[in-house]
């Protein structure tokens, strides 16, 4: 038997919603960053782009467990000498541009320093609102939220 591997031409890219309300950030890009490869398909192959396109709506009220939302820290350099900075995911999520979290989320759990992983994650289009301009793909809505009752946080 021999080993199947796909081509570009016979993948076809399905498109998926997200709602991302109460849903916890690390399962949620856990899910996602799997979507974007496509290893949820038979038919993965590490080297093709097999992956779908998703889009995440809601991505603002997006939550954390325990007390990440305080505590955890994102870090850059500005690539000057002492220029490390930091930002609470709390700031972040409260401010102008709160789907980033979600989009950091999904970014570090891909492949690094690939043209490949770089296409794959260029699939995902993050909304801090409900509203997408996708509704011409006609995407198919995924509720990752009953999915498993672990995947919403607990009041």
């Amino acid at each position: 038997m021999k080993t199947y591997s796909a081509k570009p031409s016979e993948v076809e890219h399905k498109w998926v919603v997200i709602d991302a309300e109460g849903v916890v950030v690390g399962r949620l890009a856990s899910y996602v960053a799997k979507r974007l490869r496509g290893k949820h398909r038979a038919d993965f192959t590490p080297h093709i782009d097999t992956g779908d396109h998703i889009v995440i709506i809601n991505a603002d009220k997006a939550v954390f467990t325990g007390n990440k939302r305080r505590d955890k820290t994102y870090y850059w350099h500005t690539g000057h000498p002492g220029g490390i900075k930091s930002r609470r995911a709390e700031e972040i999520l409260d401010g102008r541009f709160p789907e980033r979290v979600l989009k950091k989320a999904v970014e570090r759990m891909m492949p690094r320093e690939s043209s490949l992983a770089r296409t794959q994650f260029s699939k995902l289009r993050v909304y801090a609102g409900t509203e997408h301009p996708h509704d011409a793909q006609q995407p198919e809505v995924v509720d990752f939220a009953a999915m498993n009752s672990k995947n919403v946080k607990a009041a």
